[in-house]
């Protein structure tokens, strides 16, 4: 929902559109920093407390940054926002996979993953829609009665399980500051490298020197010491660590395309933020209708079959959306959005159910936390490299296409004829025409360049997601029977 309001925020804050990036920037980074660590607090504070705490602590900040008089206040407290926010997502996790038998995870996690999966889909029209009748304030301040609501259900139904406790009083100090840092860097890099040129900027160089630090000096200590913050182990077990990897490229695959259909709609279509929206919204539906079924089906249906479905539609979807062009219509927009839908309730029920089967309840909260982060690493990763290939690839086709527009080609001269007599009928001039008429042949040169990036960028997802589908064959079927006790991995 930020993200469509961020033209309003720069414009009422006294800030450019660029500053306001920071809003989703320091949010994103904290983010990132939080997932990993919500494991080793939820053991050393008990998850219900810090699920009290981070949902508490999302819904004041959510109310100051409705109140925010200038940037730096916003940002600060989307830094809250980010740190309690990714506490929600691996605990809430944790509790549903906790709370039912394995052979009953497929429906939970079906309905578990309508809030994580759709949620952002239907973001950006709700966001549009109340920036547009009401405020930008009203993105922050519509957390408050969810919020609330909240604290009363966790309070009457969630209850700290016996094996959730303090093991030790010792603190990871070193874990944490490296942990922090490597992450952090990483995610400021990729979410301001593109706006920054990459490799150009000594402040994006910088950061990735950080990030690469940090992770190799993080993984060490955490392999090492007695009492990580963040156990590594868990990815002794193969189908774990597998699924990450596959969670790591749906995030890839899912925020890439999610972050080219809003631009591509109103930069290239001319869509305005709320009809763009709800241009959006078939991407939803699609999920809403599938997880639910799906999540039926996980303990029926060999989920790896299901599993490799999805992939299979996504990158059929991906390569549907590379034959767009600037023409489409509504429809042509709707039924491949849809059908996207469908493909992330295949992928993203039976992924989460496979990859768990064999963590231990005692490790959920660990695993869920790692599994989480990775999707929104992945994300993070798919959105800076489309982005990057969309910026480079319009280059290269603005340089191809404008070879062939000269005085010389009997198309493009017989189109700028046209384009000048039009102007001159708008009692324009010779000279004034004709460089109207220059300007509008290039600005159609332009447009059709940056739609050609756009496809090549989906093209690439599409691929992306056929290369990775033999790593299904590397997971193992979940084992368990009706009524079968968790499988415990050591």
């Amino acid at each position: 929902m930020v993200n469509v309001s961020l033209p309003y925020i720069a414009g009422s804050l006294s800030a450019t559109v660029d500053e306001a990036t920071w809003a989703l920037t320091a949010y994103l980074a904290a983010n990132a920093v939080i997932l990993p660590m919500t494991g080793w607090l939820a053991q050393f504070f008990g998850r219900k407390r810090l699920l009290t705490y981070a949902v508490a602590g999302f819904t004041l900040a959510s109310i100051i940054c409705g109140l925010s008089v200038s940037m730096p206040m916003l940002v600060v407290f989307r830094i809250l926002q980010g740190f309690t926010g990714g506490v929600m997502q691996p605990l809430s996790q944790a509790v549903m996979l906790e709370a039912f038998p394995p052979q009953a995870r497929g429906k939970a996690m079906g309905f578990w993953g309508l809030g994580i999966v759709v949620a952002p889909m239907l973001g950006p029209v709700l966001g549009g829609w109340l920036t547009a009748n009401y405020s930008w304030r009203w993105v922050f301040y519509i957390n408050v009665p969810v919020g609330i609501a909240a604290l009363i259900l966790q309070e009457l139904f969630i209850f700290d399980p016996p094996y959730v406790h303090r093991t030790s009083a010792r603190i990871d100090w070193w874990g944490i500051g490296l942990l922090g840092l490597g992450v952090g860097a990483l995610q400021i890099a990729l979410d301001k490298g593109q706006e920054e040129d990459w490799l150009s900027s000594r402040f994006i160089t910088w950061l990735l020197v950080i990030a690469v630090v940090g992770l190799v000096a993080m993984v060490i200590r955490e392999l090492t010491t007695a009492e990580p913050v963040v156990d590594l182990r868990v990815f002794r077990e193969r189908t774990y660590a597998t699924g990450v990897l596959l969670m790591s490229i749906m995030g890839f695959v899912l925020y890439g395309s999610l972050v080219l259909l809003p631009i591509l709609l109103q930069t290239l279509m001319g869509y305005p933020p709320l009809e763009a929206g709800i241009t959006l919204a078939p991407r939803g539906f699609g999920s809403f209708v599938a997880m639910p079924v799906v999540g039926l089906l996980t303990s029926r249906v060999d989920p790896r079959k299901l599993l490799t479905a999805g992939f299979g539609l996504t990158a059929l979807t991906m390569f549907w959306f590379s034959r767009m062009t600037l023409d489409a219509g509504y429809w042509d927009l709707f039924w491949p959005q849809f059908v996207q839908g469908l493909s992330l309730g295949l992928m993203f029920v039976p992924l989460t159910t496979i990859t768990m089967d064999a963590i231990s309840k005692q490790a959920m909260g660990n695993a869920t936390s790692l599994f989480n982060l990775t999707r929104n690493i992945g994300g993070s990763i798919g959105i800076a490299t489309v982005q990057t290939l969309v910026a480079r690839h319009q280059q290269v086709h603005t340089a191809i296409l404008g070879a062939h527009v000269s005085q010389f080609e009997p198309s493009a001269r017989r189109i700028f004829e046209g384009l000048r007599e039009l102007f001159i009928s708008q009692g324009a001039d010779a000279t004034a025409a004709a460089a109207k008429a220059t300007a509008a042949l290039w600005g159609m040169v332009e447009r059709q360049a940056a739609i050609l990036s756009f496809l090549d960028a989906f093209r690439t997802l599409g691929w992306m997601v056929v290369v990775v589908v033999p790593l299904v064959l590397l997971m193992r079927r979940p084992r368990h029977e009706p009524g079968e006790s968790v499988v415990v991995a050591d």
